[in-house]
C-alpha cells in the first residue's frame, strides 16, 4: 500500500515522502498514530501543491534575509557604555546589547543569538560583528563603542 507520511517515521522515510508499506503496518500503526494517510489522487495533490507552495515561502524568506544583509552592510550601530581607566569597560558589550541598539537605533529586529560575537566587547573601538540570518546568509555590519 502506498501511504504519504505525516511526519518521520524511523525505518521508512522523512515527513512527506512517498512510501510503500504493508497493508497491516498501514491500518494497524501508521493510521491510528496519524503518521500517514494513503496516497489517494486527492492527498497527492494536496501534498504536491503544499510542497510547492513550502518551496515558495522558503525561497521569500531568503531573499528577505539577502535583503537584510545587504541593509546591514551598510549600517552603523552606535553602543555607549561606561568605562574606566585605559579605555577598558566595566563589563562588556554582548550580543544583546548589540540587537537592543540596533532596534533602537536603525528599527531592524534581529534575535541576539543570531549575532556571532567571537568575544564580549571589552573596549572603546569599532568592531565588525557577523549576523546570521538564514541558513547560507549572513550579514555584517560595524558596531561603534562610545563611552556614555
Amino acid at each position: 500500500m502506498k501511504v504519504i507520511l505525516n511526519a518521520d517515521v524511523k525505518g521508512q522515510g522523512k515527513k512527506g515522502q512517498i512510501v510503500n508499506v504493508s497493508d497491516g503496518y498501514a491500518r494497524n500503526f501508521l493510521f491510528p498514530k496519524n503518521l500517514a494517510k494513503e496516497a489517494t489522487a486527492d492527498n497527492l495533490n494536496a501534498a504536491k501543491i503544499k510542497e510547492a507552495a513550502d518551496i515558495a515561502r522558503l525561497a521569500r524568506e531568503k531573499a528577505a534575509a539577502e535583503e537584510l544583509a545587504k541593509t546591514l552592510s551598510e549600517l552603523v550601530v552606535e553602543v555607549r557604555a561606561k568605562a574606566g581607566s585605559n579605555g577598558r569597560l566595566f563589563g562588556s558589550i554582548t550580543a544583546t546589547d548589540i540587537s537592543d541598539a540596533l532596534k533602537k537605533q536603525h528599527k531592524i529586529e534581529i534575535d541576539r543569538h543570531k549575532i556571532v560575537l567571537e568575544e564580549n566587547i571589552k573596549q572603546f573601538g569599532t568592531y565588525e560583528v557577523k549576523a546570521k540570518l538564514y541558513s547560507e546568509v549572513s550579514g555584517k555590519f560595524r558596531v561603534k563603542v562610545c563611552e556614555a
